[in-house]
């Protein structure tokens, strides 16, 4: 993700697509090194960075983000529910007895994990583990429209799609090195627990780590529930051609927010340029 000249170049690589009222602009996204200030002065700011020494240690990383706001979730129309459907059975056709491990995608964030210290087989990415559950039980239930939809685009690229309900302070989320002085509540047992030193992990400006070992688990805060209205969705790899993925990836997560949640507003960046 890298263009001649060095990180700081990575500002040029991705394109906004922002919707607004004319003369009015309440949302823009950024993926930048943070020593850059942010380039837009707004009234609601939503910002994804990842941190200098990130970028270093991972050249590879390619990401994509969409900020949503005005939403309304709840559980998935039918016609979403009969989508996803669709999508696994078309998934699982497509995996057939392929190992999953064999996929780049999940190939490269096992290398990945294992870049910072983590056992990718212990710990997997979460795409790995929703593709894992959908070879191993057939199916992946239905949860609520945000969750659904979020989870139908991670199966169809065979790529992370995290979706973060939004707190109501501006403010940017984060994706660094850990400390080890660092609190994560876990999404599926609810536990306190103190994040590995090292590890990487999403912190929001309030200190609220919202994911640990990237993209292996988020925080209970962060779960889209039915009242959530507003919620930055970050899709990323790592794995040769991430970059034309992670845009329609990206594309499919704009496009079904705009028919199942409708939005007030939408913004997105995406890759733009090749390597």
């Amino acid at each position: 993700m890298v263009r001649p000249g060095g990180v700081d170049e990575r500002l040029e690589v991705l394109r906004s697509n922002v919707d607004v009222d004319e003369g009015d602009v309440h949302s823009c996204l950024l993926v930048r090194p943070t020593l850059a200030a942010p380039a837009c002065q707004t009234s609601r700011v939503a910002v994804f960075v990842y941190d200098q020494p990130i970028l270093e240690r991972f050249p590879t990383i390619v990401g994509g983000v969409v900020h949503a706001v005005g939403l309304a979730n709840g559980p998935a129309p039918p016609d979403l529910v009969e989508g996803f459907r669709a999508e696994q059975a078309g998934v699982l056709e497509r995996l057939g007895t392929r190992p999953l491990s064999e996929l780049p995608s999940v190939a490269a964030w096992r290398r990945t994990f294992r870049g910072f210290g983590v056992d990718p087989t212990a710990y997997r990415s979460a795409v790995e583990a929703l593709l894992r559950r959908l070879s191993k039980q057939g199916s992946i239930p239905s949860i609520n429209t945000l969750v659904d939809l979020g989870n139908l685009v991670s199966i169809r690229h065979a790529l992370p799609v995290a979706v973060f309900a939004q707190r109501a302070v501006p403010g940017s989320t984060t994706v660094r090195f850990a400390t080890g002085s660092e609190l994560f509540t876990d999404l599926g047992s609810g536990e306190r627990e103190r994040v590995q030193p090292g590890e990487v992990i999403f912190v929001d400006d309030a200190g609220l780590v919202c994911a640990r070992r990237w993209c292996w688990r988020q925080a209970l805060e962060t779960a889209a529930r039915p009242e959530t209205t507003e919620v930055l969705v970050t899709v990323e790899g790592h794995h040769d051609g991430a970059r034309a993925d992670v845009a329609a990836a990206i594309a499919d997560v704009e496009g079904l927010l705009r028919r199942y949640t409708a939005p007030a507003r939408v913004s997105s960046l995406v890759p733009e340029f090749p390597v």
